[in-house]
């Protein structure tokens, strides 16, 4: 039912959880594949490069976001490849999302940032208002 499933990340214990739900939609099918998007917020790469230094040590912070969720999706045994965007998390999602027509988009219910989320609406109640295709949120 679900073969091109979209599964947003932010380094979160949602994100991971949703990890798992996906991996576990993808497991019904075996030519289901997830794409893991990981938007590295253009807002934030200032500070980042000003906390870590240089830009592999930036590079090294956000790759360490996506190892826990490919281990997750490795020892679940399904397809999946990563893709990382550049803006702000929500809309780009959702660009990305409505460009490549996916069959389902996956994503945790809170992020990191708990301050933003209160003030500015949720990445994810962004993402389930503007996808054009079925959103499934987390806990």
């Amino acid at each position: 039912m679900f073969k091109d499933i979209l599964l947003a990340i932010d380094g979160s214990e949602h994100a991971l959880r949703a990890a798992i739900k996906a991996s576990e939609i993808a497991r019904m099918d075996p030519e289901a594949i997830i794409t893991v998007v990981y938007v590295i917020d253009g807002t934030k790469s200032k500070s980042d490069m000003l906390s870590e230094g240089n830009k592999e040590a930036v590079q090294e912070m956000r790759l360490r976001k996506l190892r826990p969720t490919e281990e997750i999706l490795k020892k679940q045994l399904v397809n999946f490849k990563v893709e990382l965007l550049k803006g702000e998390p929500g809309p780009e999602i959702v660009k990305y999302a409505n460009k490549q027509h996916f069959d389902l988009v996956v994503v945790g219910s809170r992020g990191l940032n708990g301050l933003q989320e209160m003030v500015l609406g949720s990445v994810s109640h962004k993402v389930a208002k503007r996808v054009e295709c079925p959103v499934m949120i987390v806990k």
